[in-house]
């Protein structure tokens, strides 16, 4: 029997860490190999896609993705993990506290912005996990890094509680912008809540529960909730390849520049990804444009030709 591969897009509870997550996902697919895309903390709930089999070849693409967040700031109260989870560290009346002042500061953290990681997290300094020296009461100097926010909006104004919504890149942190804001505002601010509702194409609308994994795994159709690799890569440009260019590229030869002519393909930007199909549109590797009509071929995602449909002499 032929190992298992696709996505499995859970929604994590609050408790468990992602990598427990994994551990309950391999168990239950009784598969060997299986990865997350991105860790949630443990207090964190929604979007937690789990790639498997095959799959974990492309998660990293799914990890680089855009996600979003619906998060509930708690005004007046920071903490060292600058989440509920932390030790409280000081308690501040909320003073002048409008929404008006909130929507405002709210604006100043969207676009490019730099970031400084928390202590309290999974970056590593001189080969050590910040979190670890955390944990040994040690404060280190962190480089501040460049995030993209390209949407922050308020959804509720009930203080000492704000809700927001934010569409961000990868590697941004949503307690380090509660508690930035706390800072700018005055009283100081922790998230309270964090449940992440989009990661790349996948939503909050497919994901599933592990007792619902669970109970179909006990029936013997977990397989239904395992989606087809290719939708890790819906975000990509698309070139299906006739059968000849197929089997070179799943050889490991990228298409030339007369492959792209002849196959009529548009004039990708430097930099653009390109999901490569076999005629029939199964994945057979990611490349990437130089922007000058040629590809790189970045991952191929089969083994061999031995699957692939056999074209005439002249389709290579």
């Amino acid at each position: 029997m032929s190992e298992l591969s696709g996505v499995v897009v859970v929604n994590k509870p609050s408790g468990p860490t992602s990598f427990d997550v994994v551990r309950r996902v391999k168990s239950l697919f009784k598969t060997k190999r299986c990865g997350h895309t991105g860790t949630l903390d443990p207090t964190a709930t929604g979007v937690l896609p789990i790639c498997i089999g095959d799959a974990t070849k492309v998660a990293s693409y799914i990890a680089d993705g855009e996600k979003e967040y619906q998060a509930t700031i708690r005004f007046g109260e920071a903490t060292d993990t600058q989440d509920a989870a932390g030790k409280v560290l000081e308690t501040r009346p909320l003073g002048d506290f409008t929404q008006q002042r909130f929507e405002d500061e709210l604006k100043g953290f969207v676009g490019l912005i730099e970031q400084t990681p928390p202590m309290y997290s999974a970056r590593k300094v001189d080969g050590k996990r910040l979190y670890e020296l955390a944990r040994a009461g040690e404060v280190v100097e962190r480089e501040a890094r460049t995030i993209n926010v390209d949407e922050a909006r308020m959804t509720f104004f009930a203080p000492p509680d704000v809700g927001i919504f934010v569409r961000c890149s990868k590697g941004t942190y949503l307690r380090t912008i509660a508690h930035d804001l706390g800072t700018r505002l005055g009283p100081g601010a922790h998230l309270r809540e964090l449940k992440r509702v989009r990661v790349a194409s996948f939503t909050i609308d497919e994901a599933v529960g592990l007792d619902t994994l669970m109970a179909a795994a006990k029936a013997g159709d977990i397989v239904k909730y395992l989606l087809p690799l290719s939708r890790a890569l819906d975000g990509l440009a698309e070139l299906r390849l006739d059968p000849g260019l197929a089997r070179r590229v799943a050889h490991g030869h990228a298409p030339g520049p007369s492959d792209l002519t002849r196959l009529r393909a548009p004039p990708y930007s430097r930099g653009r990804k390109v999901r490569l199909t076999d005629p029939s549109g199964g994945v057979l590797a990611i490349a990437e444009s130089d922007g000058v009509g040629t590809l790189k071929l970045l991952r191929v995602l089969v083994a061999g030709s031995g699957d692939l449909p056999q074209g005439r002499p002249d389709d290579d």
